[in-house]
């Protein structure tokens, strides 16, 4: 699913509301866009900006404003180009038609100069730009066959962390455009993308965006080198898959047994190294549905022998770890694994009780007392 910015996503100060009703501030920001004068052209945008900042109907209304808008952003005035560019943002939340129409009057041409612009604001008003228009599936191959990509991949390496994030969500929306994952590639986004992983709120969007766009990189083999090769890199998905959303988990532990399904040899180690167990054991009964199987299929693949046992030594979730745990090497790892399964184990029982104690419930008579149905075991 791609990502679109809230409503509220412009993060600079507002302009205060005026008095005049919602149509008659309309027509009047329009007319002072169409003004000859910079100052006119100026008011306009703010107004724009602040009209449409949450009122989809404004956005509607003020769909003419496009087009002069996109003029603005060709001006020298770097206060204009600003305040445009601003209100051309606002324009394009959570609309599909002015998003389309922002492409179809050149704006792309500008927006990318601003990504190469010294100027850090200029900058981070263009990423989050991109963002907001690469979540139309019209414009995706629009902006991918510009220089865009690479571009963003520069400002997620070099830009504010507010352009690192929203280069980020931007190139994850491009990332799901047919052959853009090459493309992506090719500009090394990877040891950037780790970096902010390292240092954003694991339960956070961006952990997420950051694990979901690993997991399809790391279909490619110059994708899996430069994560093995960055400092940190196969643990900071591992971290993710221990603390992160249950969305981010989900991405983190595809991330992984993408890497491990690709060359199970050379990547189990890397993957072991890092303190995976205890982290899968926890998806195997706690993560998304999409999660547990993947948990359960990458633990296979981690143990010693990816085959299935013998009938004396039955393919179970408890055999495959404690395989694994044989292999690991350090005290602390494999004694944290073990305390894992153990409780593992012991949620899993607590819930089939549970289970039972409902089902218990549900069947017993009207007239007779629930108290007379209490179960042995002690939930606590």
């Amino acid at each position: 699913m791609d990502y679109s910015p809230p409503e509220n996503h412009t993060r600079f100060p507002e302009v205060a509301a005026t008095p005049l009703s919602a149509n008659s501030a309309v027509a009047r920001t329009l007319r002072l866009l169409r003004a000859d004068d910079a100052g006119s052209k100026l008011q306009a945008a703010r107004d724009i900006r602040r009209l449409t900042k949450t009122s989809q109907t404004c956005r509607r209304q003020l769909a003419d404003a496009v087009e002069p808008l996109v003029s603005m952003l060709r001006l020298d005035s770097f206060e204009l180009k600003a305040a445009a560019l601003l209100a051309l943002l606002n324009l394009a939340v959570k609309d599909e038609t002015n998003k389309v129409n922002i492409l179809g009057a050149g704006a792309l041409e500008p927006i990318i100069s601003f990504l190469q612009s010294d100027n850090v604001e200029l900058q981070e008003h263009a990423a989050a730009a991109l963002l907001t228009l690469s979540a139309s599936t019209i414009n995706k191959p629009i902006i991918s066959s510009s220089r865009a990509i690479p571009l963003l991949a520069g400002i997620l390496k070099c830009g504010t962390q507010q352009a690192k994030i929203d280069a980020l969500m931007a190139l994850y929306n491009l990332s799901t455009h047919p052959d853009n994952l090459n493309v992506i590639l090719k500009a090394d986004p990877i040891p950037s993308i780790v970096n902010l992983l390292k240092t954003c709120k694991k339960s956070s969007k961006t952990a997420e965006k950051c694990t979901a766009l690993l997991e399809s990189l790391l279909n490619f083999e110059d994708g899996r080198i430069a994560l093995t090769s960055e400092e940190g890199g196969v643990f900071a998905i591992v971290d993710v898959l221990e603390n992160g959303s249950l969305q981010s988990r989900e991405h983190a532990v595809g991330a992984l047994l993408a890497m491990c399904q690709s060359d199970r040899c050379k990547y189990r180690e890397p993957i072991l190294g890092e303190g995976v167990i205890p982290g899968l054991l926890e998806l195997t009964v706690q993560g998304t549905t999409k999660s547990q199987g993947k948990a359960h299929t990458l633990l296979r693949l981690l143990r010693e022998s990816p085959y299935p046992r013998t009938d004396h030594q039955p393919d179970t979730l408890e055999n495959i770890v404690c395989n694994i745990i044989s292999q690991i090497n350090g005290e602390d790892q494999s004694d944290k694994a073990k305390k894992m399964l153990a409780e593992m184990v012991q949620v899993s029982m607590e819930q089939t009780l549970r289970h039972l104690q409902q089902r218990a419930l549900v069947c017993t008579p009207a007239d007779i007392p629930l108290a007379n149905c209490t179960s042995e075991v002690s939930f606590k």
